[in-house]
């Protein structure tokens, strides 16, 4: 039998091999950074335990912070090769945990009985469920490829006259909640620009990456983004529901992995073609706490007509020469 030794709202029961953490009703940005330094204490100890199991019996909602505070403690537990598994968990949270794949990698033990992932989505912000937002991204979407497929051809024989490579460039990106999904762009660099990026400095502050004169952006591509055309393939991303017209700044899998648990809020909206970043001087932004600032303000402000606004700001910005794109 466990023996308990209460923590705060973290009860930990321990026996001679193992840890049970029981976690609470909700695992949000309070409770997810209280989880990491509950767990990180735990792993300072040295103590020689097999496995940590987590209790998510009393768990009904997990937003990003929660998910990142689980990823952060799943990585620490391997290092020090200890077993995390979770136990008893709740549909709301394995309907999460299904999106996100992270069932795949984590190992959940047992669940609830009456889980139908396919009938569950998680609430994490009011934005996400809106079937008025939806309806107006899949109008923009078709409008927007409609504009994409007039555009193809010379966009397309430019960038090919302009360098060697495909026409397109995917990415993986993290979306709502860090689920994973690949973003589609006109090619704006030359087609080795990954394995280059270490050689290019980077000059904005903290987990994410800017240049103004990076030289893997070809001439082409400069006035591509400067007009904003490099990214209208990603209205195929708004159209299939991986992202939304408006929303915040789409993250690499290097910027999250970088980020500490309560970055992990500006996860809990689908990320957007444009947004308060964009309207914001987008890259005259250097530093990332000014990114999560203007991603939490999207967030806090949200409403159809905010959107609009956004919307409205993002033409005026694309056309104004002084906007600050590069």
């Amino acid at each position: 039998m466990f023996n308990q030794n209460p923590k705060e709202d973290f009860p930990i029961f321990e026996d001679q091999e193992n840890l049970k953490i029981e976690l609470p009703l909700r695992l949000t940005v309070l409770e997810a950074v209280a989880f990491k330094s509950t767990f990180d204490e735990l792993l300072n100890r040295d103590l020689a335990k097999k496995s940590i199991v987590l209790d998510c019996s009393k768990t009904q909602f997990i937003d990003s912070s929660g998910i990142g505070a689980l990823i952060k403690n799943y990585k620490s537990a391997q290092s020090k090769q200890i077993e995390l598994s979770l136990e008893s968990v709740q549909s709301p949270v394995m309907a999460v945990l299904s999106m996100t794949g992270l069932n795949e990698v984590l190992n959940i033990s047992s669940t609830s009985n009456n889980f139908d992932d396919e009938k569950l989505e998680p609430e994490t912000h009011p934005s996400v469920r809106s079937k008025v937002k939806r309806f107006i991204d899949i109008l923009g979407a078709i409008v927007g490829l409609g504009i994409t497929a007039a555009a193809f051809i010379p966009i397309a024989i430019a960038i090919k006259l302009d360098s060697p490579g495909p026409i397109f460039f995917s990415q993986n990106r993290c979306g709502w909640l860090g689920k994973n999904f690949k973003i589609w762009k006109f090619r704006s660099m030359c087609s080795d620009a990954e394995a280059l990026k270490k050689k290019v400095a980077n000059q904005a502050s903290g987990a994410f990456f800017k240049n103004d004169n990076d030289p893997r952006v070809t001439k082409v591509g400069r006035f591509l983004r400067k007009t904003s055309l490099d990214e209208l393939p990603q209205f195929w991303n708004v159209l299939i529901g991986d992202m939304s017209l408006v929303g915040t700044r789409p993250p690499t899998q290097e910027e999250v992995d970088c980020y500490q648990v309560p970055e992990w809020q500006r996860l809990n909206v689908k990320p957007g073609m444009t947004g308060e970043w964009q309207v914001n001087g987008r890259s005259k932004v250097r530093n990332f706490e000014d990114v999560i600032n203007l991603d939490l303000r999207y967030q806090k402000n949200w409403n159809l007509q905010y959107d609009l606004i956004l919307i409205i700001r993002t033409i005026n910005v694309i056309f104004n020469k002084n906007s600050g794109a590069v």
